[in-house]
């Protein structure tokens, strides 16, 4: 997406936000917006998928803060009456043309082109700002540089654009790191993703951007992880969290739990006697390993509690509850709540 388009589209509107909306909110409403107008949803609509992809693009740029940032100001710069359209006039007003032929004078190194020439591209004009791919522009001396006293190019906005994409990623991929093969400006692209990554993370991936001109370095691919959900572990910074269930005689005498690896195989877990549901058993070592740590495995027992107990284990129960006489695990409750 160049940022022509970003002249001729409200982001906002299409998520259904404010432009001072907060960055929870913007996330909000993107969620919202797309469980709305997922093309599943709207199979005999046409036009859904477009709308889809509207919602994602919108997302893409207001939830990054440096694109947002940029995309604002270019939307002020359009609103302030400067009409990006060729030729020296009309009755649309001054053309953005005439606006940089008054600035410079006809000199400087830029110069417009005549009634009937071809209007100039806007992101060549950000560029020499400083925009389109990098900060700054205004300020300097312009000394041999081809350019009026009070404006000097911006060495690192010549870079290529920068691009933004989202991809989906099954939890194993992001604790472990993986390769994902994606299609960014029609062209495919393998991206290695590197391990402990998280839902809603972004990562920068250098030259995988737009090339630059006159062979300029490319610019970066900006892209947002969604980590699908694992239906036994969770991430916890470096750490693998697991809820294993253990049985009432076991969390009573003791036991050795067998608990799995996400990388594959197992690790054994000493259970002590006496051990309550909640508990926390840690595996050290065996959690995420990234480059700057390695994680341990957390895991969280679970007393589980038999839906229906019949014959001799009931009889067993019972015995045990008369075994244990007086005693009371709500002792002194009641008179703690008064306090």
């Amino acid at each position: 997406m160049s940022q022509q388009d970003w002249l001729e589209k409200d982001f906002y509107a299409v998520l259904g936000v404010s432009k001072d909306a907060t960055a929870q909110e913007i996330k909000k409403a993107y969620r919202s917006q797309a469980k709305k107008h997922h093309p599943d949803r709207h199979p005999d609509d046409p036009s859904a998928e477009e709308r889809f992809k509207e919602i994602g693009e919108a997302y893409s740029v207001l939830s990054d803060a440096e694109q947002r940032q940029q995309y604002d100001a270019i939307r002020a710069m359009g609103a302030g009456g400067a009409r990006f359209s060729a030729g020296a006039g009309g009755a649309g007003g001054a053309g953005f043309e005439d606006i940089f032929s008054s600035m410079f004078g006809g000199q400087g190194g830029y110069s417009t082109a005549g009634p009937g020439g071809p209007a100039p591209d806007i992101d060549d004009l950000l560029r020499m700002f400083g925009g389109g791919g990098g900060a700054g522009g205004f300020g300097g001396s312009g000394g041999g540089s081809g350019f009026p006293t009070g404006f000097a190019p911006n060495a690192a906005s010549q870079k290529g654009q920068d691009v933004s994409a989202r991809t989906r990623i099954p939890f194993r991929d992001a604790a472990l790191g993986a390769e994902v093969r994606l299609t960014v400006d029609g062209k495919p692209l393998t991206v290695r993703i590197p391990a402990g990554v998280h839902d809603g993370q972004k990562i920068r991936l250098r030259g995988k951007g737009r090339p630059g001109p006159g062979g300029a370095p490319a610019g970066d691919l900006l892209l947002t992880l969604d980590v699908e959900p694992h239906p036994l572990w969770t991430m916890d910074g470096a750490n693998l969290r697991l809820t294993v269930p253990l049985r009432f005689d076991e969390a009573v005498l003791g036991t050795t739990l067998t608990v799995p690896l996400l990388e594959g195989g197992t690790v054994n877990l000493k259970v002590a006697p006496g051990t309550p549901s909640g508990r926390t058993l840690r595996a050290r070592g065996k959690g995420v390993r990234t480059a700057k740590a390695t994680g341990d495995l957390l895991v969280t027992v679970e007393v589980a509690v038999p839906a229906h107990v019949e014959g001799a284990a009931r009889k067993a129960v019972e015995d045990f509850r008369d075994a244990l006489g007086d005693e009371d695990p709500r002792a002194g409750l009641l008179e703690t709540a008064a306090r």
